[in-house]
């Protein structure tokens, strides 16, 4: 006997499939942005002694996967005092700086070495019905690094404790233009064929800055960058980073891992990410979400609220058609957005939208109309729409205007909120009188700047 579908599975499904879609366009943007770009991600022994390799590696296959070159940069402390416990070796640490003889050189180069066999094995998995079927991935790792000995610092002879003198950035590049990932282990060798111990935070930077990399992601045991009060800082620019390191406040970690960003942005890389890898996903959701989850640090601040030009009509556009589609905004052409340009401010990201407004004044009246007030989805409830808000009144203020109005449809309670109170049609302006849409029947609410 056949059996009626049952609606409200059905509409369970269509939600679903809508919100995966609406997910997948609204990652598009980065996608494109990043196609092509060079990213060193570095992460720590800790992560692989945590379980985390095999999620990080299908990770990292995606983006190589969606066109981004990947140098990945492992570390291994933990890994080096497992070998060194089971040598029966002792330890010794100086300005936080491991001392490497001969005894710990072997068991840093056996940490090292299983390290990397087991990164290739997890990135040449390929098993039907998970995230690496089909991704066919090559790695390339080799002597690219060149060491040289920290040396005799304070009357202590570090040994084989040694520090990045050069990354052969033309061979890393060459392996990425062919479609390898490039591994890279924390050891260099010098022309003498010597042998040095070297920090994963050191080698990261070094290579970044050497390949003029887009990105430097660090994937850490710690949460990100957090403040004296304990709160994560998500967005730092270079000069923010400086001062907390000069503050003194950071634990050794956190500084140590903001040292290394600092030095790499300073040198010329794009950005640099501190992200927890106790986070299932946490590099994709630091790279395809607006706020991330970690601390990226930027050579300065990569949001501004401006004035809108032109050539930001494409991304107004993104932003205001769903919501024209829906009824909630009255439709606007490219033209029309266009001759109105210069009435309109926009949040911009990191080289994209995530809100825009318009001020239309009537001077006469010493009255204002804020309109197209819009915030992307992914940035619903971080502030932007009041961000935009009060960038509106200021603007209103300095020409002169005493009130600003609104018409919406559906956001009464949030303008209620924010001090605007509701009016009639009578209290508008003699020219947006006549262009009411009474068929739309929009609510007017005003409010004195």
């Amino acid at each position: 006997m056949l059996t009626e579908p049952d609606p409200a599975i059905e509409d369970e499904e269509t939600a679903r499939q809508a919100q995966f879609v609406d997910w997948l366009r609204s990652v598009a943007p980065y996608i494109h942005a990043f196609r092509d770009k060079t990213f060193v991600v570095a992460f720590g022994g800790e992560l692989v002694m945590a379980g985390g390799l095999d999620s990080l590696i299908q990770d990292v296959a995606l983006l190589r996967a969606m066109g981004m070159h990947i140098v990945l940069v492992h570390g291994s402390r933990p890994q080096v005092e497992e070998q060194m416990r089971l040598r029966n070796i002792e330890s010794h640490f100086s300005q936080q700086m491991r001392i490497t003889d001969a005894a710990a050189l072997e068991a840093a180069k056996e940490a090292a070495g299983e390290l990397r066999l087991d990164i290739e094995a997890s990135i040449s998995q390929g098993l039907p019905n998970t995230p690496m079927s089909n991704a066919r991935i090559s790695v390339v790792s080799g002597n690219f690094v060149t060491g040289r000995p920290v040396g005799i610092l304070d009357g202590v002879d570090f040994q084989h404790t040694g520090v990045v003198r050069k990354i052969d950035a033309e061979s890393i590049r060459l392996s990425l233009n062919n479609g390898k990932i490039v591994l890279l282990s924390p050891l260099g060798f010098s022309p003498t064929g010597q042998s040095f111990n070297l920090t994963m935070e050191d080698v990261a930077s070094s290579a970044a800055i050497a390949l003029r990399a887009d990105k430097l992601i660090f994937i850490t045991e710690a949460p990100g960058i957090l403040n004296e009060h304990n709160e994560l800082q998500r967005e730092l620019t270079l000069e923010d980073a400086q001062r907390m390191q000069a503050l003194g406040q950071l634990d050794h970690d956190s500084a140590f891992y903001l040292k290394y960003a600092t030095r790499a942005c300073r040198a010329g890389v794009g950005r640099a990410h501190v992200v927890p890898f106790a986070l299932d996903g946490s590099m994709l959701l630091e790279l395809f979400s607006h706020d991330g989850v970690g601390t990226m640090i930027s050579y300065e601040n990569l949001e501004s609220l401006r004035e809108a030009t032109v050539d930001d009509v494409g991304g107004i556009l993104q932003l205001i058609e769903p919501l024209e589609a829906d009824g909630t905004l009255v439709r606007r052409g490219r033209h029309q957005l266009e001759r109105d340009i210069d009435h309109f401010s926009v949040i911009e990201h990191d080289g994209r939208l995530f809100g825009c407004a318009a001020l239309y004044p009537y001077p006469s009246e010493k009255v204002g109309e804020m309109a197209c007030l819009t915030v992307d989805p992914e940035a619903q409830g971080t502030g932007d729409g009041e961000r935009l808000l009060r960038h509106i009144e200021q603007r209103a203020r300095a020409r002169g205007l005493e009130r600003l109005f609104v018409l919406t449809t559906r956001t009464e309670h949030w303008f209620l909120k924010r001090g605007f109170v509701k009016a009639g049609v009578d209290d508008l302006p003699a020219d947006r009188r006549r262009l009411y849409n009474w068929q739309r029947r929009s609510l007017v609410l005003i409010k004195k700047l």
